[in-house]
């Protein structure tokens, strides 16, 4: 493959797998079903249920996964579909899910738009991408509050990398 070729999307969706599965998420593929909120895509006892031939957009893989990966284990194990009772969790919501896909997008290396794709976010993926860009990250004080990232002079002081660095991917 030609290293400055863009990835294929099959490349793309391994590399997302291999790497919810590096940091301990399940992850299987299966049939994700027709009404799957995201084509191709379901959460089902607290995991990923991937169905290549309906995936559209592999960064869905990852904004799915970071509303597990926000949730703290004893909730993360009973969310299936469509995640009920996320939202009630501090600091556990759509904004944390979304900042730390896009700190997943960063540490894999992959262009913003694989998440922020024009399929999603209310037709709001180019303006995700901009404020994203700036270095404005909606949901990153979230992520901290959950001891999951560090930002400003928090990182500093522990001699961390600040966002989009993740502390842990998983929260505890």
């Amino acid at each position: 493959m030609n290293p400055s070729a863009p990835p294929r999307p099959g490349d793309v969706t391994d590399r997302i797998l291999d790497f919810l599965r590096s940091i301990g998420l399940p992850v299987r593929d299966g049939d994700a079903g027709g009404d799957a909120f995201l084509p191709g895509v379901r959460v089902d006892a607290g995991g990923l249920v991937v169905d290549r031939a309906h995936l559209r957009w592999p960064g869905d893989l990852l904004h799915e996964a970071g509303h597990l990966a926000v949730l703290p284990p004893s909730h993360r194990a009973a969310m299936s579909d469509a995640l009920a009772g996320h939202d009630e969790v501090p600091h556990a919501g759509e904004m944390e899910a979304t900042a730390w896909a896009y700190a997943a997008t960063v540490a894999l290396g992959l262009d913003p738009a694989v998440l922020f794709h024009a399929g999603g976010y209310h037709g709001r993926s180019a303006d995700l991408v901009r404020t994203y860009a700036l270095g404005v990250y909606p949901g990153a004080h979230g992520l901290v509050q959950a001891g999951m990232a560090s930002t400003g002079e928090q990182a500093r002081q522990r001699g961390e990398a600040p966002y989009p660095h993740m502390r842990r991917w998983l929260r505890e």
